[in-house]
């Protein structure tokens, strides 16, 4: 029987601290869904090509292990942003290319202790709604496909044949809009069946329309809420999830800070210019901020946290955005830590139940680890 929990990961966006120690790992190439199963479905990216994902074979004790990595790249909540994710890597797969493996897909042991023998899957982003919508836009010359949610049953019916079928063990990951994915697809994938802001309350709820999302989201979720589109935010569906889960986020996620609590349409004056490049120029009410934000967070997480017997944790003070995917962050010598467990560790311990791991920073300027 396949052993199931889940990770939900926002990674950092720093440069490779690290290159040398991974630079050495083989290229993974990409994969097409077959176009059979990509026309039976009616899964396609937004530009009408083939999903897509890439696949390392596991080896050795992990053969019979997967570990599926669902990409970021946030959403698109209009036509025109659609039209012009189209053209690029998470809108299309002709523009998708080859690319080494690191952090919870490193094939090295030292580098990626529990997981490095499994069989590793990153599922390529390209539909702009964390693989969630079932919808068409058409007008003139112009097409849009919002089939997220077929392009994730066409990416397991692949793997399923491949071994996923007969996995003893697996573990679904995700980085940003990727990670809001696995809240999703979780306990879809168990069975191994095919904030603050009115700006992002806006951009989730006209995602959500464009895209055909309300259909595919947690039916016990949207029968409970006045607006049932409300069940696109985590917190919300978080308690309707029965397959273990692992919350790994930073109290004070970047993209979040730069694009949510204080974007630059809120900010015309430039007043937080300065705080965002450099924290230690934020003002006493900036870092007030801040602090409320985490709290925001915290409360948003706090049932989970006090009342989830299989549930795991690692809520770290960095101020970061994605912290598995990239090695620095998910198991190095300088990688954030908390009771001295690296991200790597924590999620392993949570994952073969060596330790209960429920973790939660104190707040900045806590996270000496941090790479500030």
């Amino acid at each position: 029987m396949m052993m199931l929990r889940l990770s939900v990961a926002v990674l950092l966006l720093l440069p490779f601290a690290l290159w040398c120690a991974y630079a050495q790992s083989p290229l993974v190439g990409i994969t097409l869904v077959k176009n059979t199963t990509a026309k039976e479905l009616g899964a396609y990216c937004l530009d009408g090509s083939l999903p897509a994902y890439q696949f390392s074979k596991g080896f050795g004790s992990g053969a019979s292990n997967w570990l599926l990595h669902i990409e970021g790249g946030g959403w698109c909540n209009d036509v025109k942003s659609c039209l012009e994710r189209a053209t690029t890597r998470i809108g299309s797969s002709s523009y998708m290319t080859e690319n080494v493996f690191s952090g919870i897909l490193s094939n090295n042991q030292s580098l990626n202790p529990d997981f490095y023998n499994w069989n590793r899957v990153m599922l390529r982003y390209c539909d702009g709604a964390s693989f969630a919508g079932n919808s068409m836009y058409q007008n003139g010359n112009s097409s849009l496909y919002f089939r997220g949610q077929k392009i994730w049953q066409a990416i397991i019916s692949d793997l399923l044949p491949q071994g996923l079928a007969h996995a003893e063990k697996a573990l679904l990951s995700g980085c940003s809009a990727g990670g809001l994915a696995v809240f999703l697809h979780c306990d879809n994938f168990s069975r191994k069946d095919v904030a603050k802001s009115e700006m992002i309350r806006t951009l989730y709820h006209d995602v959500v329309s464009l895209q055909g999302v309300e259909q595919n989201l947690n039916q016990n979720c949207t029968s409970s809420q006045i607006d049932p589109k409300q069940c696109f935010f985590p917190q919300y569906f978080l308690s309707y999830i029965k397959t273990p889960i692992f919350i790994l986020n930073t109290a004070y996620d970047t993209w979040q800070f730069y694009n949510v609590l204080v974007p630059s349409s809120a900010d015309p004056g430039g007043v937080w210019n300065s705080c965002k490049k450099n924290l230690t120029t934020c003002t006493d009410s900036q870092i007030q901020t801040l602090q409320d934000f985490r709290l925001d967070m915290l409360n948003a997480t706090n049932s989970f946290y006090k009342s989830s017997t299989s549930g795991g944790m690692f809520i770290n003070s960095c101020f970061a955005h994605c912290q598995t995917q990239h090695q620095e962050t998910w198991f190095a010598a300088n990688s954030p830590r908390m009771q001295n467990k690296t991200i790597a560790e924590a999620v392993g311990d949570w994952y073969f139940e060596r330790n209960e791991t429920k973790l939660i920073d104190c707040p900045y300027p806590c996270g000496s680890t941090c790479q500030y």
